[in-house]
């Protein structure tokens, strides 16, 4: 009890030291396990999301599991046991390995095939024989609609079972109602007689009662009384099984990613026991749900990588403060820390002492830092940029043992850091105290031993390596699955940031000295002293500069890479695309149908009509699609992907665009800086003569084609015709001048592109259909131009929307991580920058209070004291933004385009382009002034509270 109390009184006096300390900890313990929570959040909507667009799409449910057990011919004694086994086992075990809700489940019992005939007198044609099979599907009459008949009994009359049909079911009965049937098969040693009392179909058509929904399957199945056909198909005369079917229907919205694992064991084990139920023949699992989770555990792992690697440099940070305010602790100490060490107490007494205090307050942090975490991953949830939110539903997130146990990592990784400034103290005897506190000063740890040039160093050849990569991967168009994320990719930008700003720091003493020697003999008092304090006590200050220097350049880097991302993925959907709307038109025309004639009467084959050299195509009009309300601009483009070109001797096969150049400059989307000359530029020169192309960088090279050659362009069944190269262009839009994949057979493998008159195309090559390429209005309704041209019958084959693919690109998982990861290290950086920045400051003046005591004693006023302190804080904190802000947006210049190595290689088109918003920017001033400002505020009030004989009397104690 003793310990404690000295520990708690040790704590209280250093209360906002501790306080800021545990602060640190806690945000750092959230940020570890909030790492694993949001990757799993992150992957789980995602996982969500893409069944959805599956069941959209048209490929049914997702959470239809269906399990086929094929029985041909099994009747022996065994098989009710092995299926009461199976269904068991289905019961207890696989419906809860699941982990979904089951929302149905249907059993469907199927014998084989019997051949049956009517029975003499009754009203069917007793033609040629027919096959059908019985058919059990508990909870049945609920889910159907009888159009004509009624449900069949449970129990045989005079020995016929009564059976349901479906309509199809019916034409295989000839079409008739109340007849009886029977079945006489050589293995059967009974007669099976029935009639067909109703036929059904669906009650409702979104029913997933049926695995079928179209009821298709059943069409030569004929329904009975699910008991009646336990008790007498199964049991007492066994007849022929051919399948069990299982058929499952699984809420799949509330599948989370922490479960998959267990649903692919599940689903494995489930193969295993419907084969072994199958005995010779093999069971049937049909789950599309299966195939599309086993992809994500390779995904999580990415994910996973990703989301730490993003968090490194703020974890750096992070160690930094946390480092720095220990630091202030132990220098508190240090005379205590002597004195003890002089009086007998050996290193370890004292390292336990100081390690009691951080396990209480590492004890504090992991109790509520998984908390925070969590909090942070859910309100992360509605990022959808970088410091943009928007009100989309919060993450499914949960605690897991795995946020635990990270959690319990960066515990145990601040506690070590927490010891290192007390381990070093304890070095220090009385002697060797004194002696120090005379000699304040001398370069530091890392300045002295270079270390700012090593880690600079590092992160350079880093950079070159990644370079190298990135050349690689272009120039080979290696495909995205040769892709991995490399956690260095963000570690090494960080290493820059330490290094380079270490590095100018380096430099901090000789500007000091410039500004002391340019102004010498001007420089009022208070800057006087200021220099001088600051030449002689530099040393002092690095802690503070160094963290300054950290949070503000991860911030510039943080802000920029995630705009960066953000803006180059939407640079290149809309440079794909080519405009906002691009809509594909159907153009009638005389093409033979497709699969040829039909039989003719009689059956015989008819002959297949001979095709066409040449189709020919109606063109439909072009207006009524540009005045759509909310279309600004319009242009046709045509794209000829098979079309060849002869220059000189040589021939190639290239893509042929058509376009009108005064529409398409006006409705295109193409991005500043990726040619040559402006885009506009080229198009003006293209239009002073019709015969006018512009090629690719690729037909230049590959072909030796220059400015005015000429260049015969034609395809498949088109004659060629002479057109003048007028230019030459390394993008267009919606043109990716990358290769698709490496061949290392081909000498060049890049894309070709020419570029004609639409006019000039139609008349001297062919008419054939074009796309519509459309520009919006500010503020226009894609869901508008739908429904105008629904009123307007206006055909479309094909629809491509920039806006949609710009709001599935933000919804990919992958760009979601940064930009929630981005945006919280830039405000965890903000809020740490500013608490140090307040701490460190008020410490320093409350250990100079005998300095500040003396100069008002020898006269300074009080507003020349707070200029003081003011010009100190420009010169170390205002210097250390600086530094910040300059090494921010160096790191942002060299590493942030190594990013697109993330992103499909043979899709980075147009090319990276560093973004920096002014906003971001400003942002970081206004952080700064407003610190600047209220740290000034706050030290002028402490000054104020300053009595000159309070200070004199200090510095007699």
């Amino acid at each position: 009890m003793a310990l404690a109390r000295m520990l708690i009184r040790k704590m209280v006096q250093n209360k906002w030291l501790e306080l800021s300390l545990l602060m640190g900890l806690v945000l750092t313990v959230a940020l570890a396990a909030g790492m694993p929570v949001y990757t799993e959040a992150m992957l789980t909507r995602m996982l969500v999301k893409d069944l959805e667009r599956m069941e959209a799409g048209g490929l049914g449910h997702p959470g239809v599991y269906q399990i086929k057990a094929q029985m041909p011919g099994q009747r022996d004694e065994q098989r009710p046991d092995a299926l009461a086994e199976f269904e068991s086992y289905l019961k207890q075990e696989a419906e809860p390995g699941f982990t979904l809700p089951v929302k149905l489940a249907v059993t469907e019992r199927e014998t084989w095939s019997f051949e049956f005939k009517p029975v003499e007198g009754n009203r069917a044609d007793a033609g040629a024989n027919r096959l059908a099979s019985f058919t059990s599907m508990p909870g049945l009459a609920d889910h159907i609609r009888l159009l004509d008949g009624r449900l069949p009994s449970g129990e045989a009359s005079d020995g016929v079972w009564e059976v349901l049909v479906t309509e199809k079911g019916l034409s295989t009965l000839g079409g008739v109602i109340g007849s009886v049937f029977e079945i006489k098969d050589k293995d059967l040693d009974w007669t099976v007689r029935f009639k067909a009392v109703g036929v059904f179909t669906k009650k409702s058509d979104d029913d997933l009662f049926f695995r079928d929904p179209s009821l298709g399957t059943w069409g030569k199945t004929f329904f009975i009384d699910d008991k009646l056909f336990e008790r007498e198909f199964l049991q007492s005369r066994p007849i022929p099984l051919g399948a069990q079917i299982y058929y499952y229907l699984l809420d799949y919205t509330k599948l989370e990613v922490r479960n998959l694992d267990r649903l692919l064991d599940t689903d494995r084990q489930i193969r295993e026991k419907t084969a072994a139920v199958s005995n010779s023949y093999s069971g049937d699992v049909n789950a599309s749900i299966i195939k599309t989770v086993e992809k994500y555990p390779e995904r999580a792992s990415n994910l996973r990588t990703l989301v730490w690697s993003l968090n490194t440099p703020v974890l750096v940070m992070l160690g930094i403060y946390m480092f720095m305010v220990s630091h202030l602790i132990s220098e508190r100490q240090k005379t205590e820390i002597a004195v003890l060490r002089s009086r007998g107490a050996s290193r370890l007494q004292i390292m336990a002492s100081s390690a009691a205090e951080g396990l209480i307050l590492c004890g504090l942090a992991f109790a509520a830092g998984p908390y925070l975490g969590l909090l942070l991953t859910r309100m992360l949830g509605a990022s959808n940029g970088f410091l943009e939110f928007v009100s989309r539903a919060s993450l499914t997130a949960r605690l897991n043992g795995e946020a635990y146990r990270y959690a319990g990592l960066a515990a145990g990784a601040s506690l070590i850091i927490l010891l290192i400034p007390v381990f070093l103290a304890t070095r220090v005897s009385i002697v060797g105290r004194k002696t120090a506190m005379a000699r304040a000063g001398g370069a530091p740890v890392w300045h002295r031993f270079y270390l700012d040039v090593a880690v600079t160093g590092v992160a350079l050849y880093g950079l070159r390596l990644y370079h190298n990569r990135l050349k690689t991967l272009k120039s080979f168009g290696l495909n995205k699955d040769m892709l991995q994320i490399d956690p260095l990719q963000f570690v090494v930008p960080a290493l820059f940031i330490l290094g380079a700003g270490l590095l100018l720091l380096r430099l901090y003493p000789y500007l000091i000295r410039l500004i002391y020697w340019a102004g010498r003999r001007w420089w009022p008092p208070s800057l006087y002293a200021t220099l001088i304090q600051l030449g002689r006590s530099g040393s002092q200050y690095q802690f503070l500069m160094v963290f300054l220097i950290m949070t503000v350049a991860t911030g510039v880097f943080s802000a920029s890479a995630a705009r960066t991302i953000n803006s180059n993925v939407e640079d290149r959907t809309r440079y794909m695309n080519g405009a906002e709307l691009v809509l594909d038109v159907p153009w009638q025309n005389d093409a033979p149908p497709e699969g040829g004639g039909g039989p003719e009467r009689g059956g015989a084959p008819a002959e297949t009509a001979p095709k066409p050299s040449r189709v020919h195509y109606l063109e439909p009009p072009f207006g009524p699609y540009a005045g759509l309300p909310g279309v600004e601009k319009a242009a046709r483009v045509f794209v000829k992907k098979n079309a060849f070109f002869q220059a000189g001797k040589d021939r190639g096969q290239v893509t042929l665009m058509g376009i009108q150049t005064d529409e398409f400059s006006e409705a295109a989307w193409f991005r500043n800086g990726l040619t040559e000359y402006p885009m506009q530029d080229y198009l003006n020169v293209m239009a002073e003569d019709p015969r006018a192309v512009l090629v690719s960088r690729s037909v230049a090279e590959q072909k030796g084609v220059k400015l005015g050659d000429p260049i015969w362009i034609g395809w498949d069944g088109v004659d060629s015709r002479a057109f003048v190269v007028y230019g030459i262009l390394d993008y267009f839009p919606s043109f990716n001048p990358l290769p698709a994949s490496f061949d290392s057979k081909a000498k060049d493998n890049k894309p070709m592109l020419i570029v004609g008159h639409l006019r000039h195309i139609q008349t001297h090559l062919a008419l054939e259909p074009y796309s519509i390429w459309l520009k919006l209005s500010p503020g226009a309704s894609v869901k508008k131009i739908y429904e105008a041209m629904t009123e307007q019958k206006l055909e479309v084959a094909k629809v491509a929307s920039t806006r949609d693919d710009l709001i599935r690109a933000r919804n990919d998982p992958f760009l979601m991580a940064v930009n929630g990861v981005m945006t919280m290290g830039f405000l965890i950086s903000v809020l740490v920058s500013f608490v140090g920045f307040l701490l460190y400051w008020i410490l320093t003046l409350s250990g100079r209070a005998l300095q500040t005591g003396i100069l008002r004693a020898i006269g300074m006023r009080l507003s020349q004291l707070i200029g003081m302190l003011g010009a100190e804080q420009l010169l170390t904190s205002g210097a250390a933004v600086a530094i910040g802000v300059l090494t921010g947006h160096a790191a942002s210049r060299l590493y942030v385009p190594l990013f697109e190595s993330a992103f499909d290689p043979g899709k980075l088109v147009p090319p990276f382009q560093v973004v920096f918003d002014p906003a971001d920017t400003v942002r970081l001033y206004v952080l700064v002034g407003v610190m600047i400002t209220l740290g000034l505020c706050i030290l002028g009030w402490m000054l104020s509270r300053i009595r000159i004989h309070q200070a004199l009397k200090l510095g007699e104690d």
